[in-house]
């Protein structure tokens, strides 16, 4: 027995030196736990929005993870995902740890951004014409807004739009270029023989020497010469929310209707402020206001001032060449006779004018629907027009200035209730009340024709101008000139008073024309 007992107690012995010795070796070689050195922190914890998705060895798989997990979240669409991922991990040194496979982290991940998205933004394209912008879906979307915009003038559909990348800029900022259909079709492989060798050097010679035969009317090709936009289109890819979109239908809506945008008219000669408000269909009240340096509809515009009109355009312009045929009656061009001896609002017409009649192929360029510009290519006179012959002065006109420095106007041109007594009701010309001895200065050059006491004047000067006109100066202190004299622009001629009917220091001017007072303050510079 004694026997037996011993021997069971080795065979223990070793059965447990077996256990121990299999128990190190799978510690050792099992794929989930691994043996760490004493260097400090060498097992982490790893939490993503203050949820645990793992334990690792090594914080830079949690970098490789998070982008796989993100793309993931991301998927193969033309979104763009936003989530929180705010990465946080705990620390220990162990002998032996559990880590968790790249597989179960990265799933992990995945359940926790799912469930932190913030917002999806859409793949989208921002149209940018002037300062006007707006975002579509889709580049097809693009394309059929800007068709949409050249179709109102291409009823034939001869043109169509491309989007390509703008040269001029460093970004991938795209830019729009049209084709006609029948360019698309000359880039076309030829598919016919074509002279070759001595054939095509013969072709080239006669072509050279061949003299070039005008056009007959039949041989003009009528109708949409060319198209493009009047303004810079840019495209660029953008990501944004749904909301942020617009739809094709409404784009198209506020890209092609046309609104009251402000534009620059240069005045020409003949402009009168009625015409340009007429012709940019402007009430006058409108075109006054829109314009500081016009105070009414007695303000003098001169050749080359700019004034803001607005015309109705739509955000996306349009310019184009049209090839077309008509017969009309036109006026020739009027002749001048210039006549050094007159001023150049003096006019006189020498011969009346009679229209012709003709046939016309012109190039008509237009932007929107507006006509900018017209080239005769061919006409045919059936009869001739009989031109207007006018003659006209050459020297500049006088001017007219203020007479004195200073003033108030106390009264103005025309009738005028309870006048002094002895005065008339219709007040012949422009008071400005100013102190005794105020400088009186000639309003233009010219002769006096008239220096002393004019009765009801007090004392009063009249000087003739060239251009007829005679100007008038009353109720002055004192007369510094004499009559026959010549006196020039802003020369002093008298001095202010209270003398004949006045009620106080002021200067009375007037300005006469064909012998008849006029209102002053129309022709004063």
């Amino acid at each position: 027995m004694k026997f037996i007992s011993r021997h069971y107690k080795k065979m223990k012995i070793a059965y447990i030196k077996t256990a121990v010795f299999a128990v190190v070796v799978a510690a050792f070689f099992l794929p989930y736990y691994q043996k760490f050195e004493s260097t400090g922190d060498n097992q982490f914890t790893v939490y993503l929005n203050g949820t645990e998705i793992g334990v690792v060895d090594d914080l830079e798989r949690i970098d490789n993870c998070l982008i796989s997990a993100r793309k993931r979240i991301a998927g193969s669409g033309d979104e763009m995902v936003l989530t929180d991922s705010d990465v946080t991990y705990k620390g220990q040194e162990v002998l032996w740890g559990d880590i968790d496979d790249d597989s179960v982290i990265i799933g992990n991940m995945v359940s926790v951004l799912r469930g932190s998205i913030k917002e999806t933004l859409n793949r989208s394209y921002t149209v940018k014409i002037n300062e006007y912008t707006v975002n579509l879906s889709s580049t097809e979307e693009v394309l059929a807004l800007l068709q949409a915009s050249l179709g109102k003038y291409d009823v034939q559909k001869e043109y169509y739009v491309d989007l390509v990348l703008d040269p001029a800029r460093e970004l991938n900022v795209l830019t729009t270029a049209i084709y006609s259909k029948e360019e698309a079709k000359e880039e076309e492989p030829e598919t016919t023989a074509v002279s070759a060798g001595i054939d095509a050097e013969l072709d080239h010679i006669f072509a050279s020497v061949e003299p070039e035969v005008e056009k007959d009317f039949s041989d003009y090709e009528l109708g949409l010469q060319s198209i493009e936009f009047g303004d810079t289109v840019e495209v660029v890819e953008a990501y944004l929310q749904e909301e942020e979109i617009t739809s094709l239908e409404e784009a198209i809506e506020e890209v092609t209707k046309e609104q009251e945008k402000e534009q620059i008219y240069e005045v020409v000669s003949g402009d009168t402020l009625s015409q340009i408000a007429e012709n940019n269909s402007l009430s006058l009240e409108a075109l006054i206001a829109m314009n500081e340096t016009i105070e009414n509809e007695n303000s003098t515009i001169r050749v080359g001032d700019e004034l803001i009109v607005t015309v109705p355009e739509p955000e996306l312009s349009v310019e184009r060449v049209e090839e077309v045929y008509y017969e009309e009656d036109y006026e020739a061009e009027i002749i001048y006779v210039d006549n050094d001896d007159w001023y150049t609002n003096q006019t006189k017409t020498l011969q009346e004018p009679s229209a012709g009649h003709r046939i016309v192929v012109a190039d008509v360029s237009y932007r929107n629907g507006e006509e900018v510009e017209r080239e005769i290519l061919k006409e045919e006179i059936t009869y001739e027009a009989v031109a207007k012959v006018v003659e006209r002065g050459t020297k500049i006109p006088p001017t007219y200035i203020k007479p004195i420095s200073g003033g108030r106007q106390s009264s103005g041109f025309g009738r005028r209730k309870a006048p002094t007594r002895g005065a008339s009701s219709y007040h012949k010309g422009i008071d400005w009340a100013t102190p005794v001895g105020t400088a009186v200065m000639a309003s233009s050059a010219g002769t006096v024709v008239k220096a002393g006491w004019g009765s009801g004047y007090g004392y009063v000067v009249y000087i003739n101008h060239a251009d007829g006109r005679q100007t008038r100066y009353g109720h002055l202190s004192k007369v510094l000139v004499s009559a026959g004299q010549t006196v020039s622009q802003g020369q002093k001629i008298a001095l202010s008073g209270n003398t004949g009917v006045s009620t106080g220091p002021h200067v009375h001017f007037e300005i006469l024309i064909n012998g008849s007072q006029v209102n002053p303050l129309n022709y004063l510079n």
